[in-house]
């Protein structure tokens, strides 16, 4: 079992930055594939990023790739999302995922977090 509680979300307005973290409980942080998702009003939830249990491979959605930054530290069992330059269009709650699966963790996560709630005003 995995638990996944995201926190640093915000207001900041257009062309600002934010950083989102997730902390996961559990001593095998390390072996789980980590992802960033995030759900607009009246949309979908949709992928962001997602970074492998070593942190060597990363993988971005086309609409953040150059913006934003995955990373984690798994002796802190935390995994961030970097976000800079950011648009109004990025106003969403932002959610932490895990799996195994480095592939599945980008569709279907096993572990969601609750959420983080970032709003950029224009």
């Amino acid at each position: 079992q995995v638990q996944l509680v995201e926190s640093g979300g915000g207001l900041v307005q257009a062309g600002g930055s934010l950083r989102l973290f997730c902390a996961a409980s559990g001593r095998t942080f390390s072996r789980y594939a980590m992802g960033w998702f995030r759900q607009a009003p009246g949309k979908e939830r949709e992928f962001v990023a997602v970074i492998s249990w070593s942190g060597s491979n990363t993988y971005y959605t086309d609409a953040v790739k150059g913006r934003f930054t995955i990373s984690r530290d798994n002796a802190k069992n935390t995994v961030y999302l970097q976000m800079n330059s950011l648009k109004p269009e990025d106003t969403a709650n932002y959610y932490c995922a895990s799996d195994r699966s480095y592939t599945t963790v980008q569709l279907t996560p096993t572990y969601w977090g609750q959420g983080a709630q970032v709003t950029v005003s224009s």
